[in-house]
């Protein structure tokens, strides 16, 4: 990001960047950088605080208020990262037993992404598959652990995309179906760890490693932590 603040100032567009390491803004010399001291993964401090998050954002746009850099402020709270529980969601029970666990899973929760759509009034599914084909993707995904070719699976996108719709279309019905504090990383360990989803594509991922298929393929399926 310090990078391309240094291209857009060039080009006469003012930046401002909200970083968590403060030692690359230092030695990048960004333009206008707020250091805040917040765990990977938010940006913007406390998920689901909307007042907190507002402040982050007023004072970075304090910054466009300096004309010349390179400037460096502190926010002026912090938040201390910690090893997350997974959230606590009551999944569905089953529903059709002639399903894979998966694929009944992601049709009983889509009345909850339905109401996370309502509520939003958005969504970032669809960079490959929508919501209505999530089950048949996860269906593609339960052929390949079972032994089909991973590189002929059909898709229009690669293999790593269609793993993303699906976890995008599981954290945001997320809300729907918590009342569980949001940690850094509480919705990722909850979907490799509780849902049959995640499993599934972690699964994969790691029947790809074994059968050596590139690794930029299969390590993308998942975050690296979980590899």
């Amino acid at each position: 990001m310090s990078t391309l603040a240094h291209v857009f100032e060039a080009a006469g567009l003012s930046t401002v960047v909200i970083t968590p390491m403060r030692f690359i803004a230092e030695k990048m010399k960004t333009p206008r950088s707020l250091y805040a001291e917040f765990p990977l993964g938010l940006p913007l401090g406390k998920p689901r605080d909307a007042k907190f998050q507002r402040d982050v954002l007023r004072a970075a746009f304090a910054l466009l208020e300096r004309p010349e850099g390179p400037v460096l402020e502190d926010f002026p709270e912090s938040i201390q990262g910690k090893d997350s529980e997974p959230l606590v969601c009551l999944l569905p029970p089953r529903f059709n037993p002639d399903l894979h666990p998966a694929v009944d899973e992601a049709k009983a929760l889509r009345s909850a992404y339905d109401r996370a759509i309502a509520v939003n009034g958005r969504t970032s599914v669809g960079r490959v598959v929508t919501a209505d084909e999530i089950p048949s993707a996860l269906e593609k995904f339960v052929r390949i652990a079972d032994g089909e070719p991973w590189d002929q699976h059909g898709f229009d996108g690669p293999l790593m995309f269609v793993a993303h719709d699906i976890r995008t279309y599981y954290e945001e019905l997320v809300f729907e179906i918590t009342d569980s504090d949001f940690e850094a990383w509480g919705a990722e360990r909850w979907f490799y760890e509780k849902t049959e989803a995640g499993k599934l594509i972690f699964e994969v991922s790691q029947k790809m490693k074994e059968e050596g298929a590139p690794p930029m393929e299969w390590y993308m399926l998942a975050p690296g932590s979980r590899h």
